[in-house]
């Protein structure tokens, strides 16, 4: 039997964004999807756009109505969602290329809970800047394992495809809820199959990065959790060091 990828996409007030998004599901060349949309009850064009292409593709399924916040829209796709895996791709992000759902079905094996890959980093207008692995200060490693996750968030939600049933739903009042939840999941996979592929186009910005600030106190109470005191300390005295070395070393070109 083939397995069922379920992608959501969480947006309020995305007319701008969502096309691009819903179409890059839309092409693909893998039939075993279902997709999601969850709207926030959005006050622009989007449940329009919404309705135009849920009459063209008989497996979107959506909701519009209000929500708490990210997280608790993440959570609603999280509990319709009935396939073997989820992706959650945020309304401006793509999947990187038509084919990408079926090269990743093809490396599956029987123990795989989690599939990752890169990330390319875009623009407004679309235009690449580069792999977010190459521009960050720390390079995807080809095994992966939670304790990677104690120098920080390592693969971005949008090119981490988890087993459904070891999915736990996000936390809520923090803005890291997706470092948590990558965590929470490497905690309990059997198998982390890197993929050796561009997964998705990330529009670079997010809340993440607009209340920068809140995000790292978010970031360390996550890091307190999972990896004790001591070690959190530690580990946010190499990620000054290191994020200060990698600025020297990438004078005069992109960083993220």
């Amino acid at each position: 039997m083939s397995t069922v990828f379920s992608i959501i996409t969480v947006v309020y007030n995305g007319e701008a964004l969502l096309p691009g998004t819903i179409e890059s599901v839309q092409r693909q060349t893998y039939a075993q999807v279902e997709y999601l949309i969850i709207d926030g009850g959005s006050k622009d064009g989007t449940l329009g756009i919404i309705q135009a292409y849920a009459a063209k593709m008989p497996k979107l399924v959506w909701i519009s109505e209000r929500d708490k916040g990210l997280y608790d829209a993440m959570n609603k796709g999280l509990r319709k969602a009935t396939g073997d895996f989820v992706w959650f791709l945020n309304a401006g992000d793509h999947l990187h290329a038509p084919d990408t759902l079926e090269k990743m079905a093809k490396i599956l094996e029987p123990e795989t809970d989690v599939l990752y890959g890169e990330t390319q980093l875009v623009q407004e207008n679309r235009q690449p800047v580069g792999l977010m692995s190459a521009l960050s200060t720390r390079p995807l490693p080809k095994q992966l394992h939670w304790r990677d996750y104690l120098g920080g968030m390592l693969v971005v939600h949008q090119s981490f495809v988890p087993r459904r049933e070891i999915a736990p739903e996000y936390i809520e009042n923090n803005l890291c809820a997706d470092y948590d939840w990558c965590i929470k999941i490497l905690k309990k996979s059997r198998k982390n199959t890197y993929t050796g592929m561009i997964l998705s186009d990330y529009l670079m910005g997010g809340i993440s990065k607009t209340r920068h600030r809140q995000s790292l106190r978010d970031r360390f109470k996550i890091m307190r959790n999972h990896f004790g005191l001591i070690p959190t300390l530690l580990a946010h005295a190499w990620i000054v060091l290191r994020a200060g070395l990698h600025r020297i070393r990438r004078v005069g070109k992109t960083t993220y």
